[in-house]
C-alpha cells in the first residue's frame, strides 16, 4: 500500500558532470507530472514524464531537475542577431527622445547585454547529460517510492484497525435487529392491555408485529456489509488499491444511511451513527492512498 505524498532526492555524476534531481508528490485523483528543469534539459521532458509513469499511478508530481558541468570541453558564443538588433533600435529611439544623454554604442556594452550572447553548450543536451539525467531521475524515484510504501504501510494499519471497529459495530447490529420486533410486540400489546381493560386481539398483534418487522428488516443490509469488510480486506492486499478503496467505500456508507433510515430502535441507530463515522474516517484517509 502506497501513499501520495512523499519527497526523493537522486544524484549521478560522471567525468565532471553531476545531475541532481528533486522529487516532490501530494494527493491527486490522476497522474499530474510537472517538470521544472534547465532549458537545455526541455528536450528531455517528455522522457522524464514517461520514467515518472513506470514508478507511479497516481498524485501530483513536481520533478526539479539542476546540474553542474565541470567537464573540460570547448565553449563557442553565438551572436543572437535578432536581441542585439533589439537593443540597437531600443537605444536609437531613446536618443531621439534624449538627446542629452551619453552614448556608449561599444561593442563591448553590447556584448555585456543579457542574452546577446549564446552559448552553444545550451542548444542541446549530450548523450552523457541525459544519462546523467535518467540515473538521478530513477535514484530519486526510488526514494520517493520507498518514503510512499512507508507512509502507506501507516495508513494500511490505522485503516485495518477502523475496519475492526466497522465489523464490531455491524455485528453488534446483527445481534441486536432480532430482538427489536419482540420488544415492539411486548410494547404494543403492554399499551392496548392498558386501554382496553386487558381485552387483546393476539392475532392482531401478531400481524402488528409481523408488519413491524418487515418494514424494518435489515437483513439484506447486514449482508451486503459482511461481503463489503471481506472485499475490503482483500483490496487492501492487492496494489494499487486507493480507486478500489474509493468506490467500496461509497457502497459502504450507503448501506449504512439505509439501516439509519430503517431503524427505529435507540441502540441499532447509535451504532449505524458511530459506523459512519469511522467510514468517513476510512474515506479521508483514503484519498492519500495510491
Amino acid at each position: 500500500m502506497y501513499s501520495m505524498t512523499g519527497y526523493g532526492k537522486g544524484e549521478y555524476g560522471e567525468e565532471g558532470l553531476t545531475v541532481s534531481v528533486e522529487v516532490k508528490s501530494v494527493n491527486n485523483r490522476y497522474l499530474d507530472v510537472a517538470v521544472k528543469s534547465p532549458r537545455i534539459l526541455l528536450c528531455a521532458e517528455d522522457s522524464i514524464r514517461a520514467t515518472v509513469r513506470e514508478y507511479l499511478s497516481r498524485g501530483h508530481i513536481d520533478v526539479f531537475v539542476s546540474y553542474t558541468d565541470k567537464r573540460d570541453k570547448q565553449k563557442t558564443l553565438t551572436l543572437d542577431w535578432g536581441v542585439v538588433g533589439a537593443y540597437v533600435k531600443a537605444a536609437e529611439e531613446l536618443k531621439r527622445a534624449y538627446p542629452l544623454l551619453e552614448d556608449d554604442g561599444s561593442l563591448s556594452f553590447f556584448l555585456r547585454l543579457p542574452d546577446a550572447l549564446r552559448s552553444d553548450e545550451t542548444v542541446a543536451a549530450d548523450d552523457l547529460l541525459l544519462t546523467c539525467l535518467d540515473r538521478a531521475l530513477r535514484l530519486a524515484l526510488g526514494s520517493l517510492s520507498e518514503m510512499r510504501r512507508t507512509e502507506g504501510e501507516r495508513l494500511k494499519g490505522d485503516l485495518l484497525s477502523r475496519m475492526e471497529t466497522i465489523a464490531s459495530l455491524r455485528d453488534s447490529i446483527e445481534g441486536r435487529a432480532p430482538l427489536v420486533a419482540e420488544e415492539y410486540r411486548e410494547k404494543l400489546t403492554a399499551r392496548i392491555e392498558e386501554f382496553l381493560d386487558g381485552k387483546v386481539d393476539e392475532t392482531r398483534i401478531l400481524t402488528e408485529a409481523a408488519v413491524y418487522a418487515d418494514k424494518c428488516n435489515i437483513d439484506e443490509e447486514l449482508t451486503r456489509l459482511r461481503s463489503h469488510i471481506d472485499e475490503y480486506y482483500r483490496i487492501c492486499e492487492s496494489e494499487p488499491v486507493g480507486r478500489k478503496l474509493d468506490f467500496l467505500i461509497q457502497e459502504f456508507n450507503r448501506e449504512c444511511n439505509t439501516i439509519c433510515s430503517k431503524s427505529c430502535d435507540t441502540e441499532i441507530t447509535t451504532y449505524a451513527l458511530a459506523m459512519k463515522n469511522e467510514i468517513e474516517k476510512i474515506r479521508e484517509q483514503i484519498q492519500n492512498l495510491e
